[in-house]
């Protein structure tokens, strides 16, 4: 007596010789981003500033990004974000789309930025803390609070 498996395995053949033809799959549109990614340059970090807001010049914001190190990126040197430069634009032969400039600095600067706001945040938050536990009474005791984050997976 013969068992169905092995009837469907040796009428098929083996499983090396059958051929599976790739399926093409039909490639899909999608709209191009509004605010292009520059080519990466190694040692440089890129950033949106804003330069305008409904029109407006936002001076006040770009001179204190000029003073944090970062400096306009000129359109000649990405050719291929393909842009047309905003009329009436400050920074006619930079990087501009719709009021956001297209800057650069370097990586050991923003590395320092960030370190410099999250000393800041980090200060803020032992304030905060020092002053919720200054409330401590032994009476009815406080709990430090808890700040982590846990994830779990469930199989």
């Amino acid at each position: 007596m013969t068992n169905r498996a092995d009837n469907e395995s040796s009428s098929r053949g083996a499983r090396t010789t059958e051929t599976r033809e790739a399926s093409s799959r039909k490639s899909t549109w999608k709209p191009p981003s509004v605010l292009p990614d520059p080519t990466p340059e190694a040692g440089y970090h890129y950033r949106w500033i804003r330069a305008r807001t409904l029109g407006e010049s936002d001076n006040r914001n770009v001179s204190s990004r000029f003073r944090e190190g970062y400096e306009p990126v000129r359109a000649e040197d990405h050719r291929d974000l393909q842009l047309v430069s905003d009329k009436g634009s400050e920074f006619a032969d930079n990087v501009e789309v719709g009021g956001l400039l297209l800057c650069k600095t370097s990586v050991e600067n923003k590395e320092a930025r960030e370190e410099y706001y999250g000393n800041k945040a980090q200060t803020q938050m032992e304030s905060v803390d020092n002053n919720f536990m200054r409330e401590n009474d032994p009476r009815m005791p406080l709990l430090k609070p808890e700040r982590s984050s846990r994830v779990s997976f469930k199989p």
